[in-house]
């Protein structure tokens, strides 16, 4: 009896799976992602609250989800300069996408001769390859120096302090990448503080 050779079409897909096997890791080491409840410099003296840490590449070549980071802390304080509650960040890397959140709530802020509170704040940054970056934040309850504060929902709303200034709803959207910051207060000299900051680069 004449013996038959398997199919080459079954070759050809163990060719092809192992290739992807194989070269998937190289794709997924393009990404890097970031989330980061509180990050403060005082002084010359930086502090971070609820930081994830970076992206550090795949998880595993042949799941979609390649590597996901993920922190909270019940509460945050950073003596002399804030308090806040429920803190939370994550960062989600995937082929094509990187997805990274930051939040925290009861925020009380106390800076130069400035008090900055907040109900809710959050930040939100979106890449995917091939497209333009996406960011948004979320903030509810804001008082600056005991005003309130309507976030217009718009990119880069400045607020002027004593000796410096608040932006909210920071974003640098580039094709290197998109980083949101809620809220960016900076007194100049003094010290430069960034609440709920999500970066995301695919």
């Amino acid at each position: 009896m004449r013996q038959t050779s398997p199919p080459r079409w079954s070759l050809v897909a163990f060719v092809i799976i192992g290739t992807g096997v194989f070269t998937a890791p190289d794709i997924a080491q393009a990404f890097t992602g970031q989330a980061k409840a509180v990050q403060a410099s005082v002084g010359g003296v930086p502090t971070v609250l609820a930081d994830t840490g970076p992206l550090g590449g795949p998880g595993g070549a042949i799941f979609p989800q390649l590597d996901a980071r993920e922190v909270s802390l019940p509460q945050g304080t950073i003596p002399s300069l804030l308090t806040s509650e429920v803190l939370h960040a994550t960062t989600i890397g995937r082929v094509d996408r990187v997805e990274s959140e930051a939040s925290l709530g009861n925020l009380i802020l106390s800076l130069a001769g400035n008090r900055i509170s907040a109900d809710f704040v959050m930040a939100r940054a979106k890449a995917v390859t091939g497209r333009a970056g996406r960011g948004t934040s979320e903030i509810a309850g804001l008082l600056i120096n005991g005003l309130q504060i309507h976030p217009t929902g718009a990119p880069n709303q400045r607020v002027d302090l004593a000796g410096g200034r608040i932006v909210i709803n920071e974003q640098l959207i580039s094709p290197a990448g998109t980083i949101v910051n809620a809220l960016h207060i900076v007194v100049d000299g003094v010290a430069d503080v960034v609440i709920a900051s999500a970066n995301a680069s695919p």
